[in-house]
């Protein structure tokens, strides 16, 4: 049964910059890390995962749950 993101799950880019995280973090501690799944490779996204997920980060995109103000923006040079 798959979580609805009403109730609370994580989007396929937010999972895959965890693992990453993960992975760096386990690096860092000398541990072996765990790895990224495979192209194709069983339980990997789809095409089709990744195309779902665009369409949804463009509804975020466009001020459909995020909503951002120009006051905490600051950019990458701080405050214009």
């Amino acid at each position: 049964m798959a979580i609805s993101r009403a109730q609370g799950a994580k989007g396929l880019y937010a999972n895959i910059h965890a693992k990453r995280k993960r992975i760096k973090n386990q690096k860092a501690a000398g541990k072996t890390p765990e790895r990224m799944r495979s192209v194709g490779s069983k339980g990997a996204p789809t095409g089709g995962a990744f195309k779902q997920a665009k369409k949804t980060a463009k509804k975020v995109a466009e001020g459909g749950i995020i909503k951002s103000s120009n006051k905490s923006n600051m950019g990458l040079y701080g405050r214009k």
